[in-house]
């Protein structure tokens, strides 16, 4: 089992910045993808943003060119840099994995997540 503890919301104005960080540990070994999905109220949890070990990443449309990704694999830690933040952008974000790639997200349990509120 993986256990993942996400950390680094907050609250900030539209426009600000903000870096989530996930920790994984555990079968860390059996990890390959690490992501971050969000659930804002009343909504279904997406997918926000994806790397595998390779480094290869995904992002979803509405995050492109304001959320970067990145993962230290020698820490089994993911990041979630997050500029230019907006109102719609308020959620409880969670992290989450994928044994074999992207593709194969979310195959883990998920951790407590963490809230993340824009004000306008």
């Amino acid at each position: 089992q993986v256990q993942l503890v996400e950390s680094g919301g907050g609250l900030v104005q539209a426009g600000g910045s903000l870096r989530l960080s996930c920790a994984a540990s555990g079968s860390i070994f059996s990890i390959n993808a690490m992501g971050w999905y969000r659930q804002a109220p009343g909504k279904r949890r997406e997918l926000v943003a994806a790397i595998n070990r390779g480094g290869n990443t995904k992002y979803a449309d509405s995050v492109t060119g304001r959320f970067t990704i990145s993962r230290d694999n020698a820490k089994n830690i993911v990041y979630l840099q997050m500029n230019s933040l907006k109102p719609e952008d308020t959620a409880v974000y969670y992290c989450n994995t994928g044994t074999i790639s992207i593709a194969t997200m979310p195959g883990g349990s998920w951790g407590q997540g963490t809230q993340v509120t824009v004000s306008s």
